[in-house]
């Protein structure tokens, strides 16, 4: 009976808890939403406050890339600037070194060559015009084979030539050039056209034969090469211009017969072995040292040889003619320019 009584109460007591119970469920399903809403918010402050220190990060880390960009711009343009300094005093440094060179040759060669100078009172008008148009057209062509051969390089000839038959090229080119300075010299001074038209000829030849320097050497030593040759001949050439007349005239068959053991010593290594290396050192030494000797001596004999023809066009006994003139000295330039390079670089390579 009491088991009856406790269940028909049941209901009625659930009925009446009910309101108490949706109350306590209500506020335990709150409690989760409030604190889901209060974690997002938490959430949300957390994304916003990592943002904006990312966005405060990331522009501190610019400011301080464009920082070390502009630090090392700055040190770019500093060590450029020592660099600029540098190269100035270096240039410098290399003038007064070649100025030292030519002074220092001219007065080695003027105390062994020229210990009598002339006593007719100095160079005539006549000898110096005739000098100095010499001279003039010396470096014309000297600049006429330099263009050349740079052109040569440029337009890949130089390489054609190099995978030529050598035998073609060599044999070729010598009739080339002796051919075009046989026919400069027998043309009239009077016939400027084909005069200068063939002297132009006789250059380029010249020019297929220093262009592989140019190919190949480095711009520095070339300039030095041509720093050396030019000092050279203006110290003989001056030896020559103030000794006395026809002083250095007689040399011209003994400079010959140089010229001829030099030219031999030149074509020594297509007859004699490879293995023979002494020999070949030896033949080496006399086509560069030799060659060197030979032509600077060539270069105060064609001096002489000009003032000479000077006094005799003065008489009229011959036409003035300095384009014929400057062949000889040019040729002396070419043959003591290609020793010094070839020996600026044996140089090179041993210090290497």
């Amino acid at each position: 009976m009491s088991f009856t009584l406790s269940v028909r109460q049941g209901p009625a007591r659930l009925a009446q808890r009910l309101p108490e119970l949706t109350k306590t469920s209500a506020l335990r399903s709150a409690v989760p939403a409030r604190a889901f809403h209060q974690q997002s918010q938490q959430q949300s402050k957390r994304a916003g406050a990592s943002f904006f220190t990312s966005r405060i990060t990331s522009q501190a880390a610019y400011s301080n890339a464009f920082a070390r960009a502009g630090g090392a711009a700055r040190s770019y343009y500093q060590q450029a600037q020592q660099g600029t300094a540098a190269l100035g005093g270096t240039g410098m440094r290399k003038l007064l070194v070649g100025g030292a060179i030519f002074g220092g040759t001219l007065v080695a060669i003027n105390a062994v060559f020229n210990r009598e100078t002339r006593d007719d009172g100095g160079m005539p008008v006549y000898e110096r015009e005739y000098l100095n148009n010499t001279f003039l057209h010396t470096g014309l062509g000297v600049g006429i084979i330099g263009l050349t051969a740079w052109k040569m390089v440029n337009t890949g000839f130089v390489y054609r030539l190099m995978v030529t038959n050598p035998w073609v090229v060599g044999i070729g080119g010598l009739a080339l050039s002796f051919g075009t300075m046989i026919a400069t010299r027998s043309i009239s001074p009077d016939n400027y056209v084909p005069k200068y038209a063939m002297w132009t000829a006789f250059n380029a030849t010249q020019a297929a034969f220093v262009a592989p320097l140019l190919a190949f050497v480095p711009p520095a030593l070339l300039g030095r090469a041509g720093l050396y040759t030019v000092a050279m001949m203006g110290a003989l050439s001056i030896v020559g211009a103030t000794a006395k007349q026809e002083k250095y005239l007689y040399i011209g068959g003994p400079l010959l017969a140089g010229a001829a053991i030099v030219a031999a010593s030149g074509f020594a290594p297509l007859i004699i072995p490879a293995t023979a290396v002494r020999t070949l050192a030896f033949t080496e030494n006399i086509w560069l040292y030799g060659g060197l000797a030979v032509f600077g001596g060539f270069t105060l004999y064609d001096v002489q040889k000009v003032l000479h023809h000077a006094r005799l066009a003065e008489r009229g006994m011959i036409r003035r003619d300095p384009v014929n003139e400057s062949i000889a000295l040019e040729l002396d330039f070419l043959n003591i320019f290609v020793r010094m390079v070839q020996i600026l670089m044996m140089n090179q390579n041993r210090r290497k």
